[in-house]
């Protein structure tokens, strides 16, 4: 596993990420951290591995773009001295190029995205162990649709930077298109975008995929204190 004993891992996203957590920065007792992929990434990280304290942070804001979150990701992200940070973000920059057609200031597109996406990275880059990198998606099997094809423009440019940087790409777009040879997309997300727990718990499990995490992991025995 790659997190080690006192790691801090900051989640930086939108409503996929947020989920009813503490804002603008969520963590610790009770329901601060929320609902979502990071709350099961942290309780899977604890049960394999509870010799390993790792602080799992949640900088999600439910609703931005890769805009909002650029313009808050020097406060909910790097000033937090995160040892790992990871980036969810581009869904709304194409769902408002769809559902508000006609106000084009609320919309990113490709260029800007990359752009803001860039800079993110830089701006820990260097500083902390790593960097995932989460793909938007769209939980419509049929590539030709729009809205699917706009993303998957997106995805692409996450898997350059991702190349370029040396960042660890989490592909959830190709994640999901494979759970939806079994299932149908509204099984997880009437919407196709929000997903319900089970669709969180698939996208921490391709998280982890990246993590060298051990599903068969056996937590050391502790050391017994010697008697004089």
């Amino acid at each position: 596993m790659i997190f080690e004993h006192m790691d801090r891992i900051v989640f930086a996203g939108d409503s996929v990420t947020d989920m009813e957590s503490e804002q603008p920065v969520g963590e610790g007792l009770h329901d601060s951290v929320g609902k979502s992929y990071v709350r099961i990434v942290e309780n899977m990280l604890s049960t394999w591995y509870p010799e390993v304290y790792v602080r799992v942070t949640n900088s999600g804001v439910s609703g931005n773009t890769s805009r909002d979150l650029l313009e808050r990701f020097d406060r909910d992200v790097v000033k937090l001295s995160p040892d790992w940070v990871s980036i969810c973000i581009g869904i709304n920059d194409v769902w408002r190029q769809f559902d508000s057609p006609a106000i084009p200031d609320r919309q990113v597109l490709p260029e800007e995205y990359e752009a803001n996406l860039e800079k993110m990275i830089l701006a820990v880059k260097g500083r902390v162990k790593g960097i995932f990198l989460l793909t938007p998606y769209y939980m419509e099997p049929n590539a030709r649709d729009w809205m699917r094809s706009r993303m998957d423009e997106y995805g692409r440019i996450c898997r350059r930077l991702a190349q370029k940087h040396g960042c660890r790409l989490v592909d959830l777009q190709e994640v999901f298109n494979r759970y939806f040879q079994h299932r149908h997309s509204s099984y997880i997300a009437w919407d196709r975008v929000h997903p319900n727990q089970i669709g969180a718990t698939i996208i921490a499990k391709a998280f982890l995929a990246h993590c060298s995490f051990d599903y068969g992991h056996v937590p050391p025995a502790p050391e017994r204190e010697s008697v004089c």
